[in-house]
């Protein structure tokens, strides 16, 4: 019997103490009480190169992108916290996506890790907007390489980037919001993918 939709979570950050990273903690435990297995991971532990074309037709793809694309291919969705860099997502993430779209011969089909996935997005950013800006061009991205990306999605902006001792947000709509954010998620995925609701 399946236990709960799988989502692969991650911020476009390296920072430690991201707020981008912060929020997702919320959205993810939001996708837990909702009944998801979640594996949250932290992309500064899969460092790749800058993509280029004429490195990989040497060397091959990355071990650290291999792995990323395992990771990518077994999760059912994926919940992302996209930092704003220049009105844009990060180029760590944009990165990241790019080696794990590249095509490999144990893969069925290009595309492979995303066809068929499900996402939502959150941001956070110390300017006013929260980031906005950056998840209209993650939502495009994504969109791109064949993933549905849910409508709910969230931006915390600066004055709202204040937390408690255990980590949530002392903004209890936006707190809220996250946890709600997680929970869409997993409950698309469980109609999708046929697990119980």
């Amino acid at each position: 019997m399946k236990r709960g939709p799988k989502i692969l979570a991650f911020a476009g950050s390296l920072r430690a103490d991201s707020f981008n990273k912060k929020i997702l903690k919320i959205a993810v435990k939001g996708a837990k009480e909702a009944g998801a297995e979640v594996n949250l991971i932290d992309l500064s532990e899969y460092s790749l190169p800058l993509l280029n074309q004429d490195e990989e037709a040497k060397f091959g793809i990355p071990p650290m992108a291999m792995r990323l694309k395992k990771m990518f291919r077994e999760a059912d969705g994926f919940l992302i916290a996209s930092p704003e860099y220049n009105s844009s997502i990060s180029g760590v993430l944009k990165n990241t996506l790019d080696w794990v779209s590249r095509p490999h011969p144990d893969e069925k089909a290009y595309l492979e890790c995303f066809i068929g996935k499900t996402a939502a997005i959150i941001s956070a950013s110390p300017g006013g907007l929260g980031g906005l800006r950056g998840l209209v061009h993650l939502r495009a991205i994504l969109g791109n390489i064949n993933v549905l990306v849910i409508p709910d999605q969230v931006s915390v902006p600066g004055p709202d980037l204040n937390f408690d001792e255990k980590g949530d947000l002392k903004d209890s709509k936006k707190q809220e919001s996250l946890l709600n954010v997680g929970k869409s998620l997993t409950e698309v995925l469980k109609k999708l993918k046929g697990y119980p609701a």
